[in-house]
């Protein structure tokens, strides 16, 4: 009995995790599609460009938001701060598995922080690239 009940609980466990990895694929491929639609070269997503677009300070967008790292802190492993002083849970995959698993989701955040951040929306490039960054950590 000690056994299925813990079998069971490791499968509620890892079941929403693997919906959250399967909806996160399914955007990964949409934004694979849509990258090499607008770039011939285009040969898949890199963690080491996502790290640098998460890092870089642009000062291209809003002066109070010059990097993602304003907000989310250097680490994605660690709690982000908005500017109102609210707590933003870790960004990383590791740490927060639901992140980046719902479209609309994903689209606004990225619409809104991009433009803040960079003063532009990113690329679906830079979206995948980032995403896989995060899950990376």
């Amino acid at each position: 009995m000690r056994k299925l009940l813990i079998t069971l609980g490791v499968i509620a466990l890892v079941m929403p995790m693997a919906a959250n990895a399967g909806a996160r694929n399914d955007i990964l491929t949409q934004l694979n599609v849509l990258a090499k639609a607008s770039d011939s070269t285009f040969t898949g997503f890199d963690a080491a460009r996502g790290k640098k677009l998460f890092s870089t300070k642009f000062g291209k967008g809003k002066p109070e938001t010059p990097s993602c790292t304003t907000c989310h802190s250097t680490s994605p492993t660690n709690a982000g701060e908005t500017r109102a002083g609210k707590v933003i849970d870790p960004i990383a995959v590791s740490k927060t598995p639901e992140r980046f698993s719902d479209p609309k989701k994903v689209e606004k955040w990225f619409r809104r922080n991009c433009k803040s951040v960079l003063g532009r929306e990113c690329t679906a490039t830079e979206k995948g690239d980032f995403i896989t960054y995060m899950i990376s950590k």
